[in-house]
């Protein structure tokens, strides 16, 4: 019967003792790899038809903790040869920079869509192509992929 008192209580000591050793181990870092994409839907590739006729915001997102400095991003635009610039889009954001200032994690490349008849022959394409940054952060999710450094848009 002694002996039995003492497994009892023995038990709930050693539990204690190990849950108080691991109390004293390093904490886990949390994943904390802060990057630039873009996309819309969570899709890197969308149409739009030939007949739209309004202005969309195409967004660049940062996924970071909040930074106390702005951050700069370096885009560009590379358009196929079966879209012209003032008569199937006009491109609204100038420049080739977009700058977030602290606190703001999403900027939009804006682009008025016009009406206009296609050739489905051509490349009836626009890409918004992520380049560089002023902090070094990842462009696209993170991982070999790289997906969402660029947004491809079909006009159709």
């Amino acid at each position: 019967m002694k002996h039995k008192i003492t497994y009892v209580l023995a038990l709930p000591v050693f539990a204690a003792m190990l849950f108080i050793a691991s109390c004293a181990k390093d904490e886990v870092k949390p994943y904390d790899h802060p990057f630039f994409h873009i996309m819309v839907d969570n899709k890197g590739e969308i149409d739009v038809l030939s007949n739209r006729k309004d202005t969309v915001d195409y967004k660049v997102y940062l996924s970071a903790q909040l930074q106390f400095e702005p951050i700069t991003v370096q885009y560009e635009v590379q358009v196929g040869d079966g879209l012209k610039e003032g008569r199937d889009f006009d491109l609204i954001t100038e420049g080739t920079t977009l700058t977030f200032p602290q606190g703001i994690f999403e900027r939009p490349v804006r682009i008025a869509w016009k009406e206009s008849t296609l050739d489905p022959a051509k490349n009836n394409t626009l890409i918004i192509r992520l380049l560089s940054n002023s902090k070094n952060f990842t462009m696209g999710l993170p991982g070999p992929d790289q997906l969402q450094k660029q947004l491809v848009i079909t006009k159709k």
